[in-house]
């Protein structure tokens, strides 16, 4: 297993996977949460959300692990989510069964991309700076979740975000864990990410900040209510406002994913000359997760950016994801315990992961202006439209014109031409 998951080429080890792993779950467990109370809105079952979204999380991770090798865990979208329900299901009346199709179109499409290796050109034909750009905006954006989930910042109606109020119970918790984390981080305890969250767990049950688990075990939902429903409306896809929602489905998914992709494989080392090793095998997981994550009965899946705290932790290959894939399969069974994983105990995981992150900006070339303004738009983008996806869409606009106004238009990629057009277009049209 050590020569498949390729432990000493990447130099690492059972232990620091299993604890990367772990961390990774950890953070990411608040989907199973959230994910079914967002669904539930747009009418469909919440129990069966709570089900389909821990099924597709393994399956997902699991695939990413074993055919990529990438230390990365796959679940709901946390955006796609939202807008499944507030913006198709309420916002345009479509009815949630059409529209968890239209994810389930959007996955095979995005299997197609994926087999024909177009997700996979794209990637690389990315230039350097803007994926080093990328990486340092989704950091970012991972650290305003992180403040924003531990109440550091809040909502202001007259200046957008303001200081939050720092003598609650819950952010001062916060703010325990990331003193804790950062000195065991400084001090280079390995794991310092996960003991972090777990100490603060138990810092919060004993001052009573975090409630304890009224039981330890419980029954599985039922996936009947959502389990094919898929395949009963495949014949209501075809109207315009359902081919829209297809589209922006898998325009936002797909560059979601690719900037995770890039950000994470940047993080753990994995690019070379420009290009990620075994980026088809990824992309492939990714898209096929999507189409199993819609026929269970769950929004569009995608790899999940609290990866890098597992990546933070030593995580560097697919035995990581497999320990991900575990969590969640436990998970199925003992879901009265996530209640303890609240957000105040994974946001100075995220802070943390994110300051990590956000140093990739020290490998853009600053000293040229051409690809400053693109890729300062690319990263102040991400975390103030909380979307990885526009952020790289702008940069994508900006980068051939200022090149172009530079006298190097052959340097840029021709497909970088024709995405910029279809960026402008979405805008225009979609947006």
């Amino acid at each position: 297993m050590k020569h498949f998951f390729q432990f000493a080429q990447r130099q690492t080890s059972y232990k620091q996977e299993t604890m990367a792993g772990i961390t990774t779950f950890l953070s990411m467990a608040y989907i199973l949460v959230v994910n079914p109370i967002i669904l539930s809105q747009s009418g469909m079952d919440k129990g069966a959300v709570f089900t389909a979204t821990a099924i597709s999380a393994i399956i997902g991770s699991l695939l990413i692990g074993l055919l990529a090798n990438f230390p990365i865990g796959i679940a709901p979208s946390m955006g796609l989510n939202s807008f499944f329900t507030f913006s198709v299901c309420i916002g345009m009346g479509i009815p949630w069964q059409t529209t968890l199709t239209g994810v389930f179109i959007a996955g095979i499409l995005f299997i197609l991309l994926s087999l024909f290796k177009i997700r996979e050109m794209i990637i690389n034909i990315i230039p350097e700076d803007l994926k080093y750009a990328i990486s340092g905006g989704l950091g970012f954006f991972v650290a305003f979740v992180g403040l924003k989930n531990a109440g550091f910042i809040i909502s202001n109606k007259d200046t957008v975000v303001s200081l939050g109020d720092l003598s609650k119970t819950t952010t001062i918790l916060a703010i325990i864990g990331l003193v804790i984390t950062v000195i065991m981080m400084v001090r280079r305890i390995g794991g310092a990410i996960f003991y972090g969250m777990v100490i603060t767990t138990i810092i919060g049950i004993v001052c009573h900040v975090i409630d304890k688990p009224t039981h330890i075990v419980g029954k599985i939902p039922s996936l009947t209510p959502t389990f094919g429903v898929v395949f009963k409306h495949l014949d209501q896809i075809f109207s315009p406002d359902v081919l829209a929602v297809i589209f922006t489905f898998l325009f936002v998914a797909f560059f979601d994913t690719a900037g995770a992709l890039i950000a994470i494989a940047s993080q753990a080392g994995l690019i070379k000359d420009n290009k990620i090793p075994n980026i088809g095998r990824a992309l492939l997981a990714d898209s096929t997760s999507i189409v199993v994550g819609s026929v269970l009965g769950t929004s569009t899946t995608a790899s999940m950016v609290e990866s890098s705290a597992g990546i933070a932790a030593g995580g560097r290959t697919g035995f990581t994801s497999v320990i991900i894939s575990c969590g969640f399969f436990i998970a199925l069974f003992f879901s009265p315990l996530l209640s303890i994983v609240t957000s105040e105990v994974t946001a100075p995981a995220l802070i943390i992961v994110g300051a990590l992150m956000a140093s990739e900006i020290k490998q853009i070339n600053w000293n040229r202006i051409e690809i400053v303004f693109p890729a300062f738009v690319t990263i102040i983008m991400m975390p103030l439209t909380s979307s990885v996806a526009t952020g790289i869409a702008l940069g994508f606009i900006l980068y051939p014109v200022t090149m172009i106004a530079l006298g190097k238009w052959k340097a840029v990629h021709p497909l970088i031409y024709i995405l910029s057009l279809a960026f402008l277009a979405y805008f225009v049209f979609i947006v």
